[in-house]
């Protein structure tokens, strides 16, 4: 049977290992009782008690220090100063804090106050003798761009230019100037289409400005439109600039207008939305396609300066005009994309089931639904609700389906593929007589002696739809 523990056995215990010393008040009368001085004096009559009064111990080492004698046979004895424990070497001492403590900051002088007198004097333009702007805030500025850039797309603008280059045969440096320009421009208006869009997801990440704030991915998206003059510069050819100004116009007239019909809940006809999508899709698209024309030796005859044998064969060339066909191309593209962000898996995953429902646009498709039935109020008040309900969007595109919204742009896109076709052929011809001036009846034998543009051809191909990946949300009967 156990004992009950002694008093004195109670007061090892509780005894702290660091004796508080007694406290003297300003007259020098002591204020701590005798029994507490006794025990303090007992505690602290060795050296090595003394060399650890002002050792700072962890509560739980203090408790746990002195357990009662029935538990443990022995007393762990405080380890004394300079002791090479493991468990004294862990507890943290007070020589060991930074020199530069607070209290060490306090006592410093402050620094001297700036002088005004320095404004009178001292270099401020930094803007241009200086040219303080380093690489590093560069970085800063661009970090939303970065970001979306290294997420590499299908890089389909720039498949289109090396289509399109090989009736202009535009000179490779051009060509590199122009392809980075237009790369710049659609990867920054990325940018703003996902904040003017609320969107979450832009090609299976989470958009720009969740991870760097919308404040921050407008100025990076804007910066790099200037960024993309300033390259442009390089070519030093005013009509580039004209071209850059016109388009960007229309690219914003365009977005402007489709961001209102959203907003306003206001449905478009369909000839409303064709030139939409002439000025935001097309604008880019034919921004390329023109800078190409204005740097090709076969675009435009007055741009040959040079004199003789070769200048009178130019000058019997038919010019090439590329733009007919690139506007069909943006809108084949845009249609094309409505069709797909209701009904493929692969936009799905990369940007959320029919996510321009969630965004309330006025799509192809839904511009068609809506007008087919003006007085039945539902796919509008899907629209109206933003809607991020899978259940709600597929019932939409369900409706949509028993409308005959999508067989409509299916058919829509076939016979604008065919047109395209059809002008790419009369391109094929030009490009051949302009390679061969006297025509088909000539030694070049005309168009039979030039191979066709495969690239415009594989462009067109990929722009037909109807796959076996498409998705279907057929309308339940009751």
């Amino acid at each position: 049977m156990s004992t009950p523990s002694s008093p004195s056995s109670s007061s090892v215990f509780l005894q702290s290992p660091n004796p508080i010393p007694p406290r003297t008040s300003s007259t020098g009368q002591h204020t701590t009782s005798p029994s507490l001085l006794a025990a303090a004096a007992a505690t602290t009559s060795s050296p090595s008690s003394r060399a650890s009064i002002l050792r700072p111990v962890p509560e739980g080492d203090w408790i746990g220090s002195g357990t009662p004698p029935h538990h443990h046979h022995h007393h762990r004895s405080p380890p004394t100063a300079g002791s090479s424990s493991s468990s004294s070497s862990k507890r943290p001492r007070y020589s060991s804090l930074p020199s530069t403590s607070i209290l060490a900051a306090m006592s410093q002088r402050p620094p001297p106050p700036p002088d005004p007198s320095r404004y009178a004097h001292d270099d401020f333009n930094f803007i241009g003798g200086r040219k303080s702007w380093a690489a590093d805030k560069d970085r800063v500025i661009m970090g939303p761009f970065e970001y979306l850039n290294e997420q590499r797309g299908k890089d389909f603008r720039s498949q289109l230019i090396a289509a399109f280059n090989v009736w202009l045969d535009v000179p490779p440096a051009s060509i590199e100037v122009i392809t980075k320009v237009v790369g710049m421009l659609h990867t920054a208006s990325l940018l703003i289409d996902d904040v003017e869009d609320n969107s979450l997801l832009r090609r299976g990440l989470p958009v720009a400005h969740a991870l760097y704030g919308v404040p921050q991915t407008i100025n990076s998206a804007n910066y790099v439109y200037f960024c993309a003059l300033e390259e442009l510069q390089k070519l030093q050819n005013p009509t580039c600039v004209t071209v850059f100004a016109d388009e960007l116009l229309n690219l914003h007239r365009g977005q402007g207008m489709d961001l209102f019909w959203r907003d306003t809940l206001t449905c478009p006809t369909e000839d409303e939305y064709l030139e939409m999508v002439g000025n935001k899709t097309g604008g880019l698209f034919r921004l390329g396609i023109k800078l190409m024309q204005a740097e090709s030796p076969r675009a435009s005859q007055s741009q040959s300066s040079s004199s003789g044998p070769e200048a009178a064969a130019g000058a019997r060339r038919t010019p090439i005009d590329c733009v007919p066909l690139i506007n069909l191309i943006g809108l084949i593209f845009q249609i094309r994309d409505d069709y797909q962000n209701l009904r493929s898996p692969e936009y799905s995953d990369n940007k959320g089931l029919a996510e321009d429902l969630t965004e309330g646009k006025f799509s192809f498709p839904v511009i068609h639904a809506v007008r087919a039935d003006p007085a039945d109020l539902r796919l509008l008040n899907i629209l109206r609700q933003r809607t991020a309900d899978d259940e709600v969007k597929r019932y939409a595109v369900a409706y949509m389906e028993a409308a005959g919204s999508f067989e409509y742009t299916r058919s829509v896109l076939e016979v604008l593929i065919a047109r395209a076709r059809r002008v790419a052929d009369e391109i094929e011809r030009v490009v051949a007589e302009g390679a061969d001036p006297a025509g088909a009846g000539g030694d070049g034998g005309g168009a039979a002696a030039r191979p066709r543009n495969k690239g415009i051809g594989a462009i067109l191909d990929k722009m037909v739809i109807g796959g076996p990946g498409e998705m279907h949300f057929p309308a339940k009967k009751n």
